[in-house]
């Protein structure tokens, strides 16, 4: 059973990066041309080779359909005989002929086929149009002319053909064929190292650009709730647009811009703004972007992106999540990281090097400024550092604005009572919440939304979702009174907090569930409110002794919320007359991996925890004491507020109003002496000298 939730928490805000300009995002190389069908076609050396395989596949084929049938020497002057020859080549020993009419191949001799009687005879076979025959010397010598010419064969010589110079050459025309195909791959390699492609990437920036044409950007008008931040940035804008008039007076504009703040403020919709408002190129990355396996390709990264940046100039180069790549070097164990340190290190050079530039300005954000390289944050470098904090009740009812714009609202719906109890609430935060509620909405039915769905939506951001667990009646009776007890006390005592919601409904991991808002935003808070907020942690436990009679595990999350804040008040801000105005820190919080070994892990002795100990105790117990006296005495209230809880499961402070009455306020804040609020603050003397 948790006294107060937490702050909700959400994603960054988030929307489509404009598309690329025409010709390839900056920063990369130029792309492989593509067909009309939007697909890259097959290179140069792929066409070649299929061109050479189907080449040869077709002489294979043609040689193989016309192979001559080769025949013996007997067989051909038998044909020569029945003047069966057509026409005759002879070239050296060997001859290729045509028959008139093909004869049939030749059959066993008769002993073979005595010897195979009861094998079954093959079919004779017709030779080839074309044959072959080698002839022997003494034909060629005496009988060739004769014979051929007496047969009525046209014959002719022709000189052998010289096979081996033919494979020769066939070897080396493959040679040339590979030489060429090899020097194209590597040439091709080349120019993917140097200019872009698959292995070019590594090395190019991957900066992506936008310009102030592009479709669906942004601008400071869509950024709600950060006046004082647009208007640093808005100067920025300004001198970019107009350097002649910061010229004048000497001024130039700073070269690094941090911002910093809690997730989901809203820092990368800034840096779009500033891409809409500026007119300029506008370039963005990620620091995780430039970390690679291989030491110094970062590095050269950096430098690509800023040597882009420079031919585009005036430029801005965004760089967001740069505590990736910024972080501090040397710290942790193992030192540091060469590819991490090596790409800090370009990036100090190219901001106030021997070759940095006024015309290119880097904006980075961060949600952790505290990792940071001191020398990535002295002046030169970032010269600006601006705090994208968390927005104010103001800002919270203009982000409600903003995000619901394209949303059908109801006629019951309160943004300014949605803002109120939204207190540490994001922009991101707030866009979720806006969209939870539609789709509760929309799953109601409804053709609006409605106050009760962003209620709803509310409740399951900070409590999650309702648990369809059934309490038993004894468990339902102890969470009653428990939370009843919160209630009562931050109705009865001024802790500066407002009673939002009591339920007991199972929720996330709790039981129940005390809502508080605080009465107006705040960034500070006194001891009597730390002591009220401790007695309103401990009255859950106080009233479930007082009216059970015993205590229960419902308990813990409010004993371990209400040890910490008593600590910090005894060693942090000195809230204790014992120990005094001292603060106690440790190092146990360090963000690095292993500093604490070279570090004391407290700069106070074993007596002085000791006494931190007892001084926790002692804050710990008066908590619980007024806790439970002021329940004692309020008892009837408790009883009301736990049966409205049994029989509604929820009530709000107007049902709170009507059971108990109106809630206690803080007091005012006396004013010192000669304050007049008629003259803004002025001692009232000098107010009368100057009239």
């Amino acid at each position: 059973m948790a006294s107060e939730s937490p702050p909700p928490t959400g994603p960054k805000d988030s929307s489509s990066p404009a598309k690329p300009p025409q010709g390839g995002p900056a920063g990369r190389g130029p792309t492989e041309p593509k067909d009309r069908d939007g697909k890259r076609p097959l290179p140069r050396s792929s066409w070649y080779l299929l061109i050479l395989m189907l080449t040869v596949g077709v002489l294979a084929v043609g040689s193989f359909a016309s192979a001559p049938s080769e025949i013996s020497f007997t067989m051909f002057e038998e044909q020569l005989e029945q003047k069966n020859v057509k026409r005759l080549i002879v070239s050296g020993q060997t001859a290729i002929g045509e028959f008139i009419t093909p004869p049939l191949a030749p059959t066993a001799s008769d002993d073979q086929a005595a010897d195979a009687d009861s094998a079954t005879p093959a079919e004779p076979v017709r030779l080839n149009d074309r044959f072959l025959v080698t002839l022997p010397t003494p034909f060629l010598e005496e009988g060739l002319r004769k014979q051929v010419t007496d047969s009525g064969a046209e014959w002719k010589i022709e000189q052998p053909f010289d096979y081996d110079s033919l494979l020769a050459l066939m070897w080396l025309g493959l040679l040339i064929f590979m030489g060429v195909m090899l020097w194209n791959f590597a040439r091709r390699t080349r120019e993917q190292m140097m200019g872009g492609g698959m292995l070019g990437s590594v090395t190019r920036s991957p900066a992506r650009r936008y310009d102030s044409e592009d479709e669906g950007r942004k601008t400071f008008d869509d950024v709600a709730g950060l006046k004082g931040v647009k208007s640093d940035l808005k100067e920025i804008v300004e001198f970019l647009s107009d350097p002649e008039k910061f010229h004048k007076l000497g001024a130039r504009v700073p070269k690094g811009v941090l911002l910093n703040g809690p997730p989901g403020t809203g820092k990368t919709l800034l840096a779009k703004a500033i891409a809409g408002e500026a007119g300029v190129p506008f370039f963005s990355i990620s620091g995780s972007e430039f970390i690679q396996l291989f030491v110094g390709v970062g590095a050269s990264r950096v430098r690509d992106m800023f040597k882009t940046a420079k031919k585009a100039a005036p430029a801005i180069l965004f760089i967001d999540e740069i505590d990736a790549i910024g972080r501090q070097r040397g710290a942790g164990l193992g030192g540091g990281h060469d590819e991490r340190e090596q790409t800090l290190n370009q990036i100090l050079s190219e901001m106030d090097g021997f070759t940095q530039s006024e015309t290119v300005i880097v904006i980075a954000a961060t949600n952790r400024p505290d990792v940071l390289d001191p020398a990535l944050l002295r002046p030169g470098r970032f010269d600006r550092h601006i705090t994208v904090d968390r927005p104010t009740i103001e800002g919270r009812e203009q982000l409600f604005e903003v995000h619901s714009k394209d949303v059908p609202i109801g006629e019951d719906v309160d943004f300014k009572r949605l803002a109120r109890a939204t207190v540490g609430s994001t922009g991101a935060d707030i866009m979720n919440l806006v969209n939870e509620a539609a789709l509760w909405a929309t799953r109601q039915e409804r053709k609006v939304v409605t106050m009760e769905d962003f209620e709803y939506a509310r409740d399951k951001m900070l409590m999650g979702d309702r648990r369809e667990d059934v309490l038993t009646e004894r468990e339902k009776r102890v969470t009653a009174f428990h939370e009843a007890g919160h209630a009562l006390l931050c109705w009865l005592l001024p802790s500066g907090n407002l009673l939002h919601k009591v339920t007991i409904i199972p929720r996330g991991r709790a039981l129940g569930v005390t809502q508080y808002v605080p009465e107006e935003d705040r960034h500070n808070m006194s001891e009597r409110e730390m002591h009220a907020r401790l007695a309103m942690a401990l009255a859950g436990r106080a009233a479930e002794q007082l009216v059970i009679g015993e205590l229960s595990a419902g308990a813990e999350s409010d004993l371990k919320q209400a040890t910490q804040i008593a600590r910090r008040m005894v060693t942090h801000w000195g809230m204790s007359e014992r120990i005094g105005p001292v603060a106690f820190h440790t190092h146990d919080s360090d963000p690095f991996l292993g500093r604490e070994i070279t570090q004391e892990h407290r700069d106070f002795s074993e007596h002085t925890l000791q006494v931190i100990d007892e001084e926790t105790t002692r804050i710990l117990r008066e908590a619980a004491d007024v806790a439970r006296t002021t329940i004692e005495q309020n008892r009837d209230k408790l009883d009301k507020m736990a049966a409205a809880l049994l029989e509604r499961e929820e009530i709000d402070e107007t049902e709170m109003t009507e059971l108990i009455g109106p809630a206690a306020k803080l007091p005012e804040v006396p004013a010192p002496d000669g304050y007049s609020e008629a003259t803004n603050g002025a001692p009232a003397s000098t107010a009368r000298e100057s009239e």
